[in-house]
């Protein structure tokens, strides 16, 4: 007999709550789909924004490995260590919201009962991106998404006045989720980044701004190590090489940590957890502190399956 694995969040229904982070694994049309067919419960698709975008040339995401017979950590000694941890410094999705939409009604008419988030983003420093905010929230919800998720939270954005630059500022958090609700039929999360001063703070102005859930937490800023034997860094472009975010196993204790404190500060509010969740016995943690749901991003890259374990 199946087991039912069913729940509700943010007066959505879930068939099952492990979900699909936004990410390289939500990028297109096709990965959303297998998702859907190996029995991810939900989806947040690749961030959607109106800006140009250029990625960096080059390796986007790496993974850092342990590798125990020589001792070291390395994203470029092979593949027979053991994980670590995931390293990006991709930026939001390249592809405009011209593209996306059409996108997400074949993907919602494909799997009607399985959950799928629009990942969204734009600026703060002007009328024009408040109102991008709004174009993108009515856009993607007419497409036919479940959700929106608020991206308050990349940290390597190529603007000063997006990602986590607004994750930073209780202000604008609260305000940005304020103009997104106006215009939303759909539940509104708010991704933040770990990298703020207070979380809890900042969660707090996701909620007075009628945010329905927190989504936590990105990736931590972060440098990739140099290589001792070259005394260069294991990625770079042109000799050149900027922050990153961190992911994956090492992690997860960091997450959780976050997490704890925003449940302890809203017992009553929704959250969904992220950060090194890899399988069943590390989603438990997030559900015993209180998450409804749970996204995962690393080991999809990682193993290249995209089944739930």
């Amino acid at each position: 007999m199946a087991v039912d694995l069913s729940v509700t969040f943010t007066g959505i229904r879930f068939e099952n709550p492990f979900m699909l982070a936004s990410a390289p694994p939500t990028e297109s049309e096709s990965n959303i789909l297998h998702a859907f067919e190996a029995g991810w419960g939900g989806v947040v698709t690749k961030t959607i924004g109106m800006h140009p975008v250029v990625n960096v040339a080059g390796p986007r995401t790496k993974f850092l490995r342990y590798h125990p017979e020589s001792g070291r950590l390395s994203m470029n000694k092979g593949r027979d260590g053991v994980l670590h941890s995931s390293w990006n410094w991709e930026l939001i999705s390249d592809k405009p919201l011209d593209w996306w939409l059409p996108r997400i009604e074949r993907i919602k008419q494909a799997f009607p009962s399985r959950v799928l988030i629009a990942s969204i983003m734009a600026g703060s420093g002007s009328d024009k991106e408040l109102d991008h905010w709004r174009t993108l929230a009515t856009c993607c919800q007419e497409a036919g998404a479940d959700g929106l998720e608020l991206n308050l939270s990349c940290p390597h954005m190529d603007r000063p006045d997006m990602g986590s630059n607004i994750g930073k500022d209780r202000e604008l958090c609260s305000f940005v989720v304020q103009v997104v609700k106006e215009v939303a039929r759909v539940p509104v999360w708010a991704k933040l980044t770990p990298a703020g001063s207070d979380i809890v703070a900042e969660a707090g102005a996701v909620f007075r701004g009628g945010g329905d859930a927190v989504s936590s937490s990105n990736t931590f800023p972060s440098l990739p190590l140099v290589d001792p034997d070259t005394l260069m860094f294991e990625i770079e472009v042109d000799g050149y090489v900027s922050s990153g975010g961190l992911g994956g196993p090492a992690i997860l204790p960091l997450s959780l940590a976050k997490m704890a404190e925003m449940t302890r500060a809203f017992p009553d509010k929704a959250f969904s957890g992220i950060g090194g969740v890899s399988d069943f016995n590390t989603a438990l943690n997030y559900f015993l502190l209180g998450c409804g749901t749970v996204q995962v991003c690393t080991p999809p890259c990682w193993t290249g399956r995209s089944a739930p374990t």
